[in-house]
This record gives structure tokens, sequence and C-alpha cells, in this order.
């Protein structure tokens, strides 16, 4: 059974999309309706809009649409009736008692409470004679109480069976268990191991309270893996969580400094640099980037300095400039990390630290920096080759008073023509927008040829797919044209499956009175369906004739699909075809 229509109706009034969507995207207005920068995909010029005629979304850029159901099924990475939960909460509705298919939204409820239940377990254990050596750890490492309270931190303990035996206690099941990734299935035993054992433990709060997941440190030196991380789970995906934005997004900084391990953050925040966070096991993703862009307006990287720390730097430049996120990098002193740092000087640690930020480069000062280590700038070839690499550099800044100031400060310092470096720079800045446009019109070229993941059907018949999504356009647009139109047409003559489910459930809802909206179809689809619905909706619906001629087409590839697939089709079959399609032309 569905969620009711007057419930959806009602919610929908609630939570205006325009309202709900400033909440994450700085939205401009554009006529009827709103534009910004897409929160899904990193760009630099607004390819969002949000329609508040059909209150819906769709982006140009990454194809990603719906209404606002769907827009927090994304954005906060939430299934359907978990969405509307959300949306229900957000307004102060109740919501309805229905009998529906929540076993998904059933299963992450579990398995926050069974993570819940974990970390309380890894807690009480650290403070027990089973976990001293690990409280040891914490302490030596210059934790207090109160912080390893405030982080949750705890220990597993040596026994493979302990966290399992205690949580089937508590009444969770085995599949409960192996869904969290508390614990497997063993090989050679098939008996439920724990997944974090002797080690150290580090639980993930998302940005509502919930623990997701968990880190634990070995801190036995044979071990071939320092940290293991909880894998991807219904509740949990390590491209998309920040460890311990729970905390920074609340701090008053416009800065959130990102570190590279869980202890530089813990440390960070117990000397009251709150406004720090780190990646979950994986390094920076477009994911993080965009949820960062969220809560700040500024990112300071602040890696190691080794080498591994120097392409980590590089990588999460290129990826938060993509996301607009302006940037700047902290270089500690002596190769030490945020933690070591602080604990080398533990009066005077936190000030030092804040003061690094204050002197940090930019990534820009950062990269040029990088570029002229080790290089003898009094040779004339190197310092050309330096000059030509720094071009190449300058030459992506798309603010153009920004690089100017770039090629002004080098070309003062270096005793070079600004005018000869400028030239370098525009030819490189060339290259790259050439580039971009081959690309660019590379991808248009193929749009039509490139697999459809949503409909598969489509690229086979493309003619008979065009006129599917034209007709259903114009439904969205003249829903009260739907009676007409199922008299020459049903979702049964569709050439392709997606679009036939879609007009099925379109002109279902429709016959039977109800009114069409995006809102009360959304949980019939998934949010990449539901991406593509909002695109055909909010095009230009064209007029009744134009219809008529879609439907034409549909019934005519139809039937050639169908004489294709009959073995026994004869001449006299095909001949009647022919001369039906004479005949629909004149």
């Amino acid at each position: 059974m569905a969620l009711p229509e007057s419930f959806l109706q009602d919610l929908r009034l609630r939570n205006p999309i325009s309202d709900v969507v400033s909440s994450y995207v700085n939205l401009k207005r554009a006529g009827r309706n709103m534009v910004g920068l897409c929160p899904f995909h990193n760009e630099k010029t607004p390819s969002f809009t949000v329609y508040t005629a059909t209150d819906s979304f769709y982006c140009f850029g990454c194809g990603c649409g719906g209404e606002v159901i769907t827009f927090i099924r994304k954005i906060e990475n939430l299934d359907y009736i978990d969405a509307v939960k959300f949306l229900a909460q957000r307004c102060g509705m109740q919501m309805p008692e229905f009998a529906v298919d929540d076993s998904l939204g059933k299963l992450r409820i579990r398995i926050f409470e069974a993570n819940r239940a974990a970390a309380k377990f890894f807690n009480n254990y650290l403070y027990s004679p089973g976990g001293k050596k690990g409280l040891d750890y914490l302490k030596n490492r210059g934790l207090s109480d109160s912080t390893i309270k405030h982080f949750g931190l705890g220990f597993a303990p040596e026994n493979t069976y302990e966290l399992n035996k205690y949580l089937i206690n508590c009444g969770f099941t085995e599949f409960e268990l192996e869904q969290a990734n508390l614990a497997f299935k063993s090989s050679r035993t098939n008996r439920l191991v724990d997944r974090f054992i002797d080690r150290v433990i580090y639980p993930m709060i998302d940005l509502r309270g919930n623990v997701i997941a968990f880190a634990g440190r070995t801190l036995n030196k044979t071990d071939k893996a320092k940290y293991i991380n909880t894998s991807d789970t219904p509740v949990f995906k390590k491209s998309e969580n920040l460890f311990a934005l729970n905390y920074a997004k609340n701090t008053k900084e416009k800065q959130i400094i990102l570190v590279e391990g869980y202890m530089d953050v813990i440390s960070l925040h117990q000397a009251g640099i709150e406004n720090t966070v780190a990646c979950m096991g994986t390094s920076l993703t477009k994911e993080h980037a965009q949820l960062l862009s969220r809560y700040c307006e500024e990112v300071v990287l602040c890696f190691d300095s080794d080498n591994a720390g120097s392409k980590a730097t590089q990588r999460s430049i290129e990826i938060l400039r993509q996301a607009n996120i302006p940037i700047r990098i902290i270089r500690i002193p002596g190769n030490k990390d945020p933690d070591e740092f602080l604990n080398a000087d533990k009066a005077t640690g936190a000030e030092k630290f804040k003061a690094l930020i204050e002197k940090s480069r930019n990534d820009i000062e950062y990269k040029l920096s990088l570029l002229r280590q080790g290089v003898d700038l009094s040779e004339p070839s190197a310092k050309v080759s330096f000059l030509t690499e720094a071009a190449k550099i300058i030459a992506g800044i798309d603010n153009s008073v920004e690089a100017d100031v770039y090629c002004g400060k080098l070309c003062k310092e270096l005793e070079v023509e600004k005018a000869s470096m400028l030239q370098l720079v525009n030819k490189y800045r060339s290259r790259y927008r050439s580039d971009a446009k081959r690309k660019q019109l590379r991808f248009i070229q193929t749009e039509d040829t490139r697999p459809d993941s949503l409909n598969p059907d489509r690229n086979k018949r493309l003619k008979a797919a065009k006129a599917e999504e034209s007709l259903i356009t114009y439904i969205f647009g003249n829903p009260d044209k739907i009676g007409e139109i199922s008299k020459r047409i049903s979702s049964d003559d569709f050439v392709t499956e997606f679009n036939g489910r879609i007009f099925a459930c379109i002109s279902e809802k429709l016959l039977s009175g109800g009114t069409l909206s995006l809102t009360d179809i959304a949980g019939k689809f998934s949010v990449e369906e539901n991406s593509r619905i909002a695109f055909m909706a909010n095009r230009l619906p064209g007029d009744l004739a134009s219809a008529n001629e879609c439907v034409d087409i549909i019934l005519s590839e139809k039937k050639k699909q169908s004489l294709s697939s009959t073995p026994n089709a004869g001449d006299d079959d095909i001949l009647n075809y022919i001369n039906s399609i004479k005949k629909g032309k004149q």
C-alpha cells in the first residue's frame, strides 16, 4: 500500500522545493525559476534549476533531477520512506499509519541501533581490565577522559566472538550484524566472527547523530593493516562521509581544516580547533568536496609533508578547485603531522598551529613553491623551464585578475617582461579551452549513441523513444488531454519498457481522477528514474497535433517491431504495413 495521496500533497505544500533546496544551495531568481550551482557535481557555471511551477529541479550538467523527496533522497543519502520521514519531521507532520514494504528502512534503523549498541560496548570495554592497553595508548597520545567520552572512543576485545555474542543477546540477528559490517561469516568455521578484534575503536557519527561506522587501529606491530574501516553498508558510504563533520559544522569558523588521520582530528578538537575533519579510509572525493561546500567558505588542507601527503594534497586541490572552494595549504615544520606538532609543545601548540593557519598559502602559491623546489633560477634554461611550467599553472586560473597578479609577481621577482609571460599564459589557456570544447563536442555528438542504463531500448528504437518522451512531456503539460490520448494508445503500445512504465503510471493516476504531481509518483521510481522523469516534465510540451504525431510514430514503430519479431510474417503483411504508413502520411 502506497502513502496516501492527500498526505503527499500536504507534504509537498509544507515543504516548498525552493525552501528545501535553499538549505543546501545558494539559489538566485531567474524569471519564474531559480538557479544555482549543482550540489551533486562540481561546476563553475550554474546549471541547476528549480522549477517552481512543477515543484521540481533538474541539473543540465549532470542530469540529476526530481521533486522534493528525490532531492532529499539524493542529498541526504536516504531511501524513499526515510526521505519522506525527514521532510515530515521538518514541517511537523505525523507519518500516516499504513502497511508498506519498508524493509530497507527498517534494516537501516536496525543497523543504526546495532552500531549504537556496539559503540557503547566498545567504550565500556575500553575502561575494563581487558581494554587497559587501549586506554593506555589513548592516554599516552595525550587524550583526556572528556575527549575520549566526547568522541565515544573504545576498544575491541581479542576474543573473536565477544561483540557479536553480546549483540545477539541484545536481540540483533546475524543478518543484521553482517549488514552492519560488525561481523562476517568465517569461511573456515562458518561461524560469525567480529570484524574488529583487539583494536582501538573510533566511531563515525553522521550529521544527524547516528553511529554509522567504525575505524579500528591495531596496537600490534605485526598486523598488516594499521587501520581497518567499516565497508560500505546501507547507512554508510566512505566516499560521502567525513569524520567529525558532525562537530565541525557547528563551529562559527568559515574554514574547515582537512587532515589525514583520526588522531589528528581528535587532538585538534581537544586543543580547541574544532573545525577539523578527516576522510574515512579513503582519499578526498568529489562527493566530499560537495559536502564541505555546504558547511564552509574555505578548506585548509593539512596533510603529511612526505611524498604520499604531497600527492594527496595535489589531488585534493584539483577536486576542491572543481567544486569552486577556495583552498589554503598548511606545511607543518619538521614533517610532523598535526597530532605530533600539538604534543611537541602542549603549552603553546594550539596557538602555534593557529599561526600556521594564518600563514598558510593558497593552492596556486603552494603549487608554484613546489615547482620551485631544487631549481637554480640563476641558470637561464632552468628559469625558462620554471616559467613555462608556472604559466601552465596560472593558465588554469579562471579569474583573469588573479592570473594577472601572479604573472606580475613572478615577472618582477625574476626580472622578466610581464607581456611575454602573459602571452605564454594565454597560449596555454587557449589550449585548455580548445581541449574543453573538443570534449564537449564529442559528448554532444555521441549523446544519442551512448548506452542508456535507464532505458536500454532507447538507442535501438531512437525515433520511437523520442516520440514517447515527447508524448509524456505533453501529458505533464496537458493532463486534461489524457482521455483523448488514451483512446489512441496505451502503455502496451510503447516500444521502450521504461517509457511505458512512466506512461502507465501517469495515465492510471489521471484516468482515476487524480492530479498529476511528480511528488505523488516519486515512490514508484528510483532516484535516477525520477531524474529522467523530471527532465521530461519540465520541457516545453508542444500542441495536440504534435502529440498525435508522436502517437502515430509510436504505433508505427510498435507495428514494425511486431512484424520483425514474427517469423511467419508474409509479403502481404509487410505490404499492408507499408500502405498503412503511406496512408498515415497523406
